[in-house]
């Protein structure tokens, strides 16, 4: 399907951007990576700087283009959200409403949409045809928000022009190489990866018990993919279907760094259980492939070998602030 076809990625030098992209070069593809962060070197790769807030840019980018994955988004921890809620919303309604009327104007054979798992209320089992039954999470209300109206555009479009070539994933907690294990907003897998790696105890909020659903970058972009190729157009979850404990993923951690765990029971630990619904994926042909054993021990490894890298670029970010 994307044999020398020309495919245009968004967010390309993101955790899952990048392993979209080496599954789209196996598969053939003419791949081009638009980002604002610095250039990747993936071989045989166009790269185009951009600024996706700007729709002149977003036309230039999509022209000529067969698919376009958009990836693009902004992340940040619970404390970002509620402090710098601007920060989210209004970058990422830029982005999404000018990519996908740029892509829509260029005539794109089909164009992918990443939401999030923060469209969601904070349920047990998230179920896509639940979310407009709702409001997002008090947690996720400006970023969940400004996803929603990515998916509600999607439908505008189905409707006023009657072809539907959009698909809609919406990934659960992700995780991989290439994640940010920045100490001021980093999420849980990074962070305790980090806090195993520097610190002789490994501390973790509350008390373990939380569920949550946690996917590889890599099975995320295995699922983008899939929808594509099969034409999904039906929101898409994009997780395990399995719960972990957050206790779990700290056990991991720890016997990988051998150094043992303090919980920290009085600091917050947010919902008991959030846990994709995979039915409408399973049924699809979709299956998640890395566990999560194997996951985290793949972005362990990958975190020891670019530790160096990593701090420098945390670094000369925290001084540029």
């Amino acid at each position: 399907m994307f044999k020398n076809q020309k495919v245009l990625v968004t967010g390309g030098n993101g955790m899952i951007g990048r392993e979209l992209v080496e599954l789209l070069l196996e598969r053939g593809a003419l791949v081009t990576v638009a980002d604002i962060s610095e250039k990747v070197n993936f071989e045989g790769v166009e790269y185009k700087r951009a600024d996706l807030r700007y729709f002149d840019q977003c036309l230039e980018l999509c022209a000529g283009m067969d698919y376009v994955f958009n990836l693009v988004g902004v992340k940040g921890s619970p404390k970002m959200c509620a402090e710098q809620p601007a920060d989210f919303m209004v970058p990422m309604l830029q982005f999404n409403t000018n990519m996908m009327e740029a892509a829509m104007q260029a005539g794109v054979k089909w164009y992918l949409y990443t939401s999030s798992v923060g469209v969601y209320h904070p349920a047990p089992l998230l179920k896509e045809d639940d979310v407009w039954k709702t409001f997002p999470s008090p947690n996720d209300r400006f970023a969940g928000w400004a996803k929603r109206m990515g998916e509600l555009q999607a439908e505008a479009y189905g409707i006023q022009y009657g072809k539907k070539n959009i698909s809609i994933v919406r990934p659960a907690n992700v995780y991989g190489k290439f994640d940010n294990f920045n100490p001021a907003n980093a999420m849980v897998v990074p962070s305790l990866i980090r806090k195993g790696d520097e610190n002789d105890v490994l501390e973790v909020w509350g008390d373990g018990s939380p569920v949550r659903d946690f996917i590889h970058a890599k099975d995320v972009a295995l699922g983008m993919i899939h929808a594509v190729e099969n034409e999904i157009t039906e929101p898409l979850n994009l997780g395990s279907g399995d719960g972990v404990k957050i206790g779990r993923i700290a056990e991991i951690v720890s016997a990988a760094f051998r150094k043992p765990i303090k919980w920290l029971v009085d600091k917050p630990t947010g919902d008991a259980q959030r846990i994709f619904d995979m039915t409408r994926a399973t049924e699809a042909g979709f299956t998640p492939t890395i566990s999560i054993e194997e996951g985290i021990q793949d972005t362990i490894d990958w975190f020891l070998e670019n530790k160096e890298i990593i701090d420098r670029r945390y670094n000369a970010f925290t001084e540029k602030k």
